[in-house]
């Protein structure tokens, strides 16, 4: 539910970060064992994130439907937008500083100067979250005529104004234990935040008060409990921290963290903004009233309840894929990272278009049994927002390839290109054919930056295989339902098994010993895994 603040190149790497320096003889003990300031593997931690993620999706997915029960669609898009605009403003809120500390934290610990960075950055993110509190109250009129096409929602506003803080800090939290690698605190935090909010809705509903306030309350509710369980977590960690070293001059740390965070917040915004503009569109472009467009937005957000699980799977692999090719990268294996980006683009554009396959044809017993036939305009455009899912899902994979050319920048242009398609289609096909029109722009915007970053990753070496670009097309049967698309796969498939025009014999190979390997390897680590849980060790 929480958007990341730093990009998929900053999180999953922190988890084993190969350019952060290497911890000396006095560091060990303090980076390894038990305790607050306790590490994982990277096995470990993938594994653990596998679990909280499957939980935390799981858990969020029965909340949704539950939301989607309980509340009016014009509810419902009220709510979508004030968590839109908490996810939004959150990061520029602290500049997207937290997103430095998968970068910084072992340089900083290393040289026993990790106290100063902790004080000086929380420091900094308080002050400046609470001034972006205060601005957001004092502009609360004009915010909500931004947020909600109205200004009647000013109040709304005003609640995220005061739980805006709140969000910081839970963030902050979040990035500091995975920079410390300490992935057992955050798959905590994350699953404990996930069912917290779930509970203190269900209050809420039991009380009567199904609204988008109601909503909001308890997700910041949520947050605040993880925030007091991060704070006791950091005064244990506190006293593990190690005295020795000169303190860290003032201007030498932000000369190096402000950059960085900089960087980082440019390019969160683009894809933050490149996920929301959507629904800004049509609160604004719907010719009918702000209510109507609200409810709209209610139905959108249906519509998005299982292709976001598709998308976050998809982020996932993306991440977990980068450090490997990062080393190849580095080691001047450049051949090897593009055949990689191509088999990992061939098979998950295939694996995500029969996931969405099946949730089509899942979809009438959710709409219609589950959710009582209350978002019928959700149920109409579930076709393209599942392409737009997949699409997204496969940017973020061949956008790694620019991150290992350290060329990230060229990313964050493909994401501000997507933004300009959609709202230039939204203004042309909303007022004709509705969340329709809204939802093909969405498409096109997702298309057109997935064609920008093979366009880049191209110029800077990637082989893009004639196999991989007609796999990428393969979400455009999705679109035309679930019968279209188990034809198509079905042909797919037998291309695939019969011939090797879509895919090499090599390929095919390597996919097959992957996936055994794999299964190997899980049921290898998940008993020593769960060993060491119960010993602490």
């Amino acid at each position: 539910m929480r958007a990341e603040e730093c990009p998929p190149a900053v999180c999953p790497a922190s988890l084993d970060d190969p350019t952060a320096p290497a911890a000396g003889p006095g560091t060990v003990q303090s980076m390894v064992g038990g305790g607050p300031l306790r590490t994982d593997t990277l096995a470990e931690s993938v594994l653990l994130l596998m679990a909280a993620m499957v939980l935390q999706r799981s858990i969020g997915f029965v909340r949704e439907i539950f939301f989607c029960r309980q509340l009016t669609a014009e509810e419902l898009g009220q709510w979508d937008m004030a968590f839109s605009f908490l996810m939004l403003a959150a990061p520029l809120a602290v500049l997207s500083l937290p997103g430095t500390f998968g970068r910084y934290v072992a340089r900083y610990r290393q040289k026993g100067q990790l106290r100063q960075l902790v004080r000086r950055t929380a420091a900094f993110c308080a002050l400046t979250a609470v001034l972006a509190a205060l601005a957001i109250a004092l502009a609360r009129r004009q915010l909500s005529y931004l947020v909600f096409a109205t200004p009647q929602r000013a109040g709304l506003v005003a609640l995220l104004a005061a739980g805006l803080p709140v969000v910081v800090a839970f963030n902050y939290f979040v990035c500091l234990a995975t920079a410390l690698k300490n992935m057992r605190l955050v798959c905590g935090i994350e699953v404990l935040s996930s069912a917290l909010f779930a509970v203190f809705a269900l209050g809420f509903f039991c009380s009567g008060a199904a609204t988008a306030g109601s909503m909001v309350v308890a997700y910041l509710a949520a947050c605040l409990v993880c925030v007091l369980l991060g704070l006791g977590w950091l005064a244990r960690a506190w006293r593990g921290l190690p005295h020795c070293g000169d303190p860290a001059p003032r201007r030498e740390l932000w000369s190096r963290l402000l950059p960085l965070a900089a960087w980082i917040m440019t390019i969160n915004l683009l894809w933050n903004v490149f996920d929301v503009v959507g629904r800004y569109m049509i609160v604004h472009c719907w010719r009918g009233s702000p209510a109507e467009a609200l409810a709209e937005v209610g139905n959108y957000r249906t519509a998005r309840v299982l292709p976001l699980l598709l998308a976050s799977l998809t982020a996932f692999v993306a991440s977990a894929a980068l450090p490997h090719w990062s080393h190849d990268w580095e080691a001047g294996r450049r051949l090897r990272v593009s055949a990689r980006v191509n088999l990992l683009l061939k098979v998950w554009a295939v694996v995500l278009s029969a996931g969405a396959t099946v949730v089509l044809l899942a979809a009438p017993l959710l709409f219609q049994t589950l959710l009582h036939g209350k978002f019928a305009g959700g149920f109409r455009v579930l076709p393209w927002t599942l392409t737009c899912a997949i699409w997204f899902g496969l940017t973020m994979i061949a956008q790694n390839y620019l991150w290992c050319a350290e060329r990230a920048g060229l990313a964050s242009l493909a994401a501000l290109m997507g933004v300009a398609v959609n709202v230039g289609l939204s203004c042309l096909l909303l007022p004709r054919l509705g969340l329709l029109g809204a939802v093909l722009a969405a498409a096109a915007a997702n298309g057109t930056a997935l064609l920008l970053v093979l366009v880049c990753s191209r110029r800077l070496g990637l082989q893009v295989h004639r196999g991989t670009t007609a796999t990428l097309l393969l979400p455009l049967a999705v679109s035309l339902g679930p019968w279209i698309a188990l034809a198509v796969l079905a042909a797919f498939a037998l291309e695939i098994a019969g011939s090797e025009r879509l895919w090499s014999r090599q390929e095919k190979q390597e996919v097959l010993a992957g996936a055994a390997h794999y299964l190997r390897q899980l049921r290898a680590r998940l008993p020593r895994l769960a060993a060491s849980h119960k010993t602490g060790a």
